[in-house]
């Protein structure tokens, strides 16, 4: 039938995939990390304490001296040729080498990204696909382990922005993956990659992940267990010796208790008791970030050396390497089952 002449153009239906991932401020001044931080910082998921108390500590004091440290951190790992922090690049090119990788097989699948913190934003992602006619779309956390502060509030903010649409697609998420045997494969093999290089075996293997407020595993958040069974799978498919690995938690803030142990106190317990040379690895991360490159690799390095060590190697993330995007594409794919 035809339609009426004022009726809004009728597209064809299309699946989409919005990959989303933490976040990253637009640039390293004090105002970029000021919004950022604010943003970050006043989720509920991450900062479970009344607004009441912890917004005017947040807004006053907190974001007056933050940003600036932060900002510091940020700049001496920043993507200075293309001005955006190394997390963007890398979910940029692992949108565009995963849509390469499944729109061999569904060329009609349609592509994008987003970050739960800072741009672009949750709700552009979903706005750009529902314009190019996704009536389905499914969310894609990139997360290896889940965890409320992460998958949660990621799919949570996607939430948020679908409440405001008028006519919302059909909604799928994807859950995490830290057991799977693929990606223990991969994340194995690419220890054995990096230590191939170096001239000897580290003294030590520390695998690092995101630190999580020990309230938060308390109350029921699965996190810290999921981290452990990635980190013991990995230590046995590399048949590594149980005294030589350790399973650390990093990145703290504030004055409360979180897992343990902590990443920096292990790293300077491993040199005071002799150990020369020392590998770490951020399982938690699909990418590199400030986190595994200015918290460990600069930071983390210079307390080893300072403390006697003699060699710290920092194993890179997965990132856009072309084994990670075949185990991503097929998640994606397994994950879409009956859509396609």
């Amino acid at each position: 039938m035809s339609l009426p002449s004022d009726h809004p153009p009728v597209k064809t239906p299309k699946t989409g995939v919005l990959l989303l991932n933490l976040g990253t401020p637009d640039g390293t001044d004090y105002w970029s990390m000021r919004r950022y931080l604010s943003e970050f910082l006043s989720d509920r998921r991450i900062i479970q304490a009344s607004p009441l108390f912890w917004q005017p500590l947040l807004q006053g004091i907190i974001l007056t001296t933050r940003p600036s440290k932060s900002g510091h951190a940020y700049a001496s790992i920043w993507n200075k040729e293309l001005d955006e922090s190394p997390l963007r690049t890398y979910t940029r090119s692992q949108c565009e080498k995963i849509a390469a990788n499944v729109q061999k097989d569904y060329p009609d699948l349609v592509f994008d990204w987003a970050m739960r913190y800072g741009n672009p934003s949750t709700k552009t992602g979903l706005d750009a696909l529902v314009a190019q006619g996704c009536t389905r779309i499914m969310l894609f956390a990139l997360y290896p382990q889940y965890s409320a502060c992460t998958t949660a509030t990621a799919y949570d903010k996607a939430f948020d922005a679908l409440k405001t649409m008028h006519r919302q697609p059909a909604i799928r998420t994807a859950p995490a993956w830290h057991d799977d045997p693929d990606y223990i494969r991969i994340l194995a093999a690419s220890i054995t990659d990096h230590l191939s290089t170096l001239p000897s075996a580290p003294d030590h293997i520390v695998a690092s992940f995101h630190g999580l407020p020990k309230k938060y595993l308390m109350q029921g958040d699965p996190y810290h267990c999921f981290c452990q069974k990635t980190s013991r799978l990995v230590r046995e498919a590399l048949d590594w010796p149980h005294d030589k690995w350790t399973t650390t938690f990093q990145s703290r803030f504030g004055p409360t208790e979180w897992v343990q142990p902590y990443t920096d106190k292990t790293i300077e317990k491993l040199a005071e008791q002799g150990a020369k040379h020392v590998a770490i690895v951020s399982p938690a991360f699909v990418s590199d970030c400030v986190e595994t490159l200015e918290e460990i690799n600069i930071g983390l390095r210079e307390s080893f050396l300072e403390k006697g060590g003699e060699t710290f190697t920092y194993i890179p993330c997965l990132n856009d390497a072309p084994a990670h995007i075949d185990f991503l594409s097929n998640l994606i794919r397994r994950e879409l089952s009956g859509w396609l």
